[in-house]
């Protein structure tokens, strides 16, 4: 072999665009390694290691805002490349890290108090964050499913990680199956865009897929189909959403927060990168399938978080589980809307708005599951009842709470949930896609239905409780728990600044999330 044709095979790895997920990965080997040589009384530090990796993986970001940078690109055309650091992978990068931040300030006082194993948490936990952040910079198919499993597969260990708890052990099954489903279906769908284009880069197979031979053209039609059924999956799109209820209620609050944030990012995000960059050829394929999902998944969300009994076990985390599914229906309209676009810039305007959805859901959402985590370090069935006169005990946190869920709802004062609904249903009239809009609407009204009653729950008077005797109590209660855990407060504290801050700017949303994908 020449030297110039051995020098074509070398690639030069730009590592300031790949420092963020690096850096994940990173952290997580030395918790792995540390946590052999940490006394049981100090397993401690490895949490604060795990938060100021994530936090670092957070500020490698900075760097890459000045252009976009990619890395991995072929010999033969240094426009085509594996990864690519422009605006979308940054935002998605920030919404899944910061998240992934959260969750660990959410994790460090059930870990210390011995609820779960901390080693294995966080190299699980840092596994996953790196995964996620590698999926949104994927640009070609083998890559993304790449960091689509190694952003998933610790996420089974994590929902099945309360040793001796069968609901968690089922929960795991659950998720680890139907996970396992999308990936075959996904894999077969690759595979068989593959053998029809030729090509794993998305942008090669949209222009493949519209020069493909006659005889191939059934099994590119086919492969786009089960390529979008398999993220159909991760997105816990209906009729694919069956395992979030359980899953969430038999995993640690803290995970389930995870799951309902970045978890769903990875899904969306994939989704995203295989519709409107590598098939935008099929979008009179995708676009309407899509805003009939869509359609469903949020009636179906919407209307089992409605019939959730206040008494019932677990209720709470169960309305969340269910409104998380409706919130994916939302998510799944401007992507819809994409389909319809006739311009490259209302493609990216469409997109833009799911992406201003997800971080105004990822914030306010992430905070309630905060505040589902504080009240269950003393009401450990987490029911709505439960919730009942949390305004004389807490009265930041049950204000917390209300704003969170006024926000999910899009009342004010929660402006930031109104403008991100608005930009949605922007998205749905722009495509023509009056009857979405109408489908949203109602849905809308289901949802503030049930987060109004729970908002409620929080400022009346416990049952059977006199004014006197609730006084009392209240003060009682709050002696007896005014210590909440620090990383608990600060992670409520976050979000909910965070939420305020966009309430009172929501154009910041719009205007950060603007997406380059083209």
């Amino acid at each position: 072999m020449t030297a110039t044709a051995a020098g074509s095979l070398v690639q030069s790895v730009d590592w300031l665009a790949i420092a963020p997920p690096a850096i994940a990965a990173a952290v997580g080997l030395i918790v792995l390694v540390a946590d052999l040589f940490v006394r049981d009384t100090r397993k401690t530090v490895l949490a604060w290691i795990s938060v100021a990796g994530l936090a670092a993986a957070c500020l490698a970001l900075l760097p890459l805002l000045d252009g976009d940078r990619a890395t991995f690109c072929l010999t033969t055309d240094a426009d085509v490349c594996s990864y690519t650091a422009d605006h979308f992978t940054l935002v998605i990068q920030f919404l899944v890290l910061a998240g992934a931040l959260l969750t660990a300030l959410l994790s460090i006082s059930p870990l210390k108090d011995k609820e779960l194993p901390e080693g294995e948490f966080w190299f699980l936990l840092l596994s996953s964050a790196a995964g996620a952040a590698l999926l949104p910079a994927s640009r070609d198919l083998a890559t993304l499913v790449v960091a689509l499993e190694v952003a998933s597969l610790p996420a089974f260990a994590l929902v099945g990680l309360k040793r001796g708890d069968r609901r968690s052990s089922e929960s795991a099954l659950k998720f680890f199956l139907s996970s396992v489903t999308a990936t075959a279906v996904t894999l077969l769908g690759v595979s068989f865009v593959y053998a029809a284009t030729g090509t794993l880069h998305l942008t090669e197979i949209a222009t493949q897929l519209t020069e493909v031979d006659g005889q191939l053209q059934t099994l590119a039609r086919v492969g786009v189909a089960l390529t979008l059924v398999g993220f159909a999956f991760k997105t816990a799109a209906v009729p694919f959403h069956f395992w979030v209820p359980d899953t969430y209620i038999g995993a640690p609050l803290p995970v389930a927060a995870y799951l309902s944030v970045v978890g769903k990012a990875v899904g969306f995000t994939g989704l995203i990168l295989v519709t409107v960059v590598a098939f935008p050829s099929y979008a009179d394929v995708w676009g309407p399938a899509l805003a009939v999902l869509a359609a469903l998944t949020m009636t179906v969300g919407n209307v089992a978080a409605l019939r959730q009994s206040a008494t019932r076990a677990y209720s709470a985390v169960r309305l969340l589980a269910w409104s998380s599914v409706g919130q994916a229906g939302f998510l799944l309209v401007p992507i819809a809307a994409a389909g319809y676009a006739d311009t490259a810039a209302d493609t990216e305007k469409a997109i833009g708005a799911t992406v201003a959805y997800a971080l105004m859901y990822a914030a306010v959402n992430l905070g309630a599951f905060a505040v589902a985590a504080l009240v269950a370090r003393t009401r450990p069935l987490n029911r709505l009842s439960d919730y009942r006169g949390l305004y004389a005990t807490r009265p930041l946190t049950a204000l917390a709470l209300g704003f969170f869920l006024l926000s999910l709802a899009g009342l004010p004062p929660g402006v930031i949930g109104l403008f991100a609904k608005v930009t949605v249903f922007s998205a749905a009239v722009d495509a023509g896609l009056g009857w979405l809009a109408v489908v949203m609407a109602a849905n809308v009204v289901i949802a503030l239905v049930y987060y109004l009653q729970w908002t409620a729950v929080l400022f009346r008077a416990p049952e059977g409780v006199t004014r006197g005797a609730e006084a009392r109590e209240g003060e009682a209660e709050r002696r007896r728990h005014a210590a909440a855990p620090a990383p608990l407060t600060v992670a409520i504290a976050l979000t909910a600044v965070l939420g305020i801050v966009l309430s009172g700017a929501p154009q910041l949303v719009l205007r950060f999330s603007a997406t380059v994908l083209f």
